[in-house]
């Protein structure tokens, strides 16, 4: 069976036709099937230039190593298998591939044989059945028709990766091995055959060492996914029950959403604190501002504008106070006018009683600006006179008392929280959105009761 791309998806400049084709209406979908000749529509469902999605297809150039991130359900496993199939099969059944020994290494043995060979998106599922390998229990290893093999090895002995040798790889779930460096390290001896031995890892990600170590490399290139990627192939009450149970937690962005979540160490927040105080809905609020921490240019080189909106409820005894990061409205490449009106249109959206701003960089410039589209807006302009994790440390002992909540879908400015260490911030460019937050709150500690209102005119 010829299991090259057949001429008529070719003629459709496609890569991965799936939604296309589904997308089209039933007489457009009978015509392509039509003008498939027998051996297409045979080949056709193990085509999976066509069926893949984005982040299951293979990026172009000379990588070592592959590594997919992605959710639960993504189609990782289908991907991983598949590259085998690209790597191990021919044009015909008995023709060679460009590798012939494969090792298939998974946390345990069992889960190598259930998932990555017999699983429902395996090596053997997704095999035409001309080019079906065989599993020799005994040996741990799949033998191709054309000769290839693959061999089964278990996170839990990397000593047995120690003399085979190999032109491929498929490592599955590499994040929650219990000896993930040192096995990844034997493997590496022992991928040393052919012109250009590669490796394929699929994972759901981890803060591991070993996986963080290994996206840095120029030799590695990367695709990701969340969960509902791949939603066509799973149970819309599955999807719907994770996503109310798990969004805007630390687990639900690692495990549904695909995201390596990375905290140094030293870290002022963590991400487990900040779960811990997590709301879905704003409780009724005393006070709310807005904090701005504008950037000096607005191009697309600049920095992001941080703007972050808080609510307190202060009234009461101290020990009572509590407060609740509401919103992130920062924005990246626009003029000084574009983000003041994006920051008015925050307060005017949550109520606040106030804009406080960063007057570091831009001086009376940033409240010429505020003025100009709101003549009248109650602001409060504030000079840093310490560094940026002398001025955080007081907040996020705020959240170490648990007085300090997070509505959902406050992602990045949590990303950029849980950057910031003792030796400084961790992440790529500049905490604009720390920043904004952390002005907010010293603002709500500072003066709790301070609520300023717009002037009100009554007319002649």
């Amino acid at each position: 069976m010829e299991l090259a791309l057949p001429s008529t998806l070719m003629r459709h400049g496609l890569r991965s036709g799936a939604d296309w084709i589904a997308s089209e209406p039933a007489e457009v979908q009978t015509e392509f099937l039509e003008a498939l000749s027998e051996g297409e529509l045979v080949a056709l469902p193990f085509l999976f230039d066509f069926w893949a999605l984005p982040h299951q297809v293979p990026p172009e150039g000379n990588w070592k190593t592959w590594v997919i991130l992605g959710g639960r359900g993504a189609g990782k496993t289908r991907a991983g298998s598949e590259w085998v199939r690209t790597k191990v099969e021919g044009s015909g059944p008995l023709d060679v591939g460009s590798a012939s020994r494969v090792a298939l290494v998974g946390e345990t043995i069992d889960q190598v044989r259930e998932v990555m060979v017999f699983g429902d998106s395996g090596i053997i599922a997704c095999s035409p059945p001309d080019r079906v390998p065989v599993w020799e229990a005994g040996r741990k290893r799949l033998v191709w028709p054309n000769g290839a093999i693959a061999q089964a090895f278990s996170a839990h002995d990397p000593e047995g990766l120690r003399g085979p040798q190999f032109d491929a790889a498929w490592v599955d779930e590499l994040a929650k091995w219990r000896n993930a460096q040192e096995t990844w390290d034997m493997l590496q001896f022992g991928l040393r055959l052919g012109e250009h031995p590669q490796q394929c890892v699929t994972t759901t990600p981890r803060n591991v060492a070993v996986l963080k170590d290994l996206l840095k490399r120029e030799s590695t290139v990367q695709t990701s996914a969340p969960t509902e990627a791949n939603r066509a192939y799973l149970a819309d009450s599955f999807l719907e029950e994770v996503r109310v149970r798990y969004e805007g937690t630390q687990l639900g962005r690692q495990e549904l959403d695909g995201v390596l979540l990375d905290e140094p160490e030293g870290a002022l927040w963590s991400r487990k604190a900040i779960d811990a105080g997590r709301l879905k809905k704003a409780p009724e609020l005393d006070r709310i501002v807005v904090a701005v921490d504008p950037p000096v240019t607005g191009h697309s080189g600049s920095d992001e504008c941080g703007i972050v909106v808080v609510g307190a409820n202060t009234s009461g005894a101290v020990k009572d106070w509590r407060a609740v990061v509401l919103d992130d409205a920062s924005v990246r490449a626009v003029s000084p006018d574009g983000w003041a009106r994006v920051a008015i249109a925050a307060m005017e959206s949550w109520g606040a009683d106030k804009l406080v701003a960063e007057v570091n960089q831009g001086g009376d410039l940033v409240q010429s600006v505020i003025r100009q589209v709101d003549p009248l807006v109650p602001y409060k302009a504030v000079r840093a006179s310490r560094g940026k994790i002398a001025r955080a440390e007081p907040v996020a002992a705020l959240y170490e008392q648990g007085r300090v909540q997070h509505l959902t879908g406050l992602d990045t400015l949590e990303d950029q929280m849980c950057a910031m260490s003792q030796q400084g911030f961790q992440g790529s460019g500049s905490p604009d959105r720390v920043d904004a937050l952390v002005w907010a709150l010293t603002e709500l500690i500072e003066e709790p009761s301070a609520k300023w209102r717009r002037p009100q005119f009554r007319s002649l």
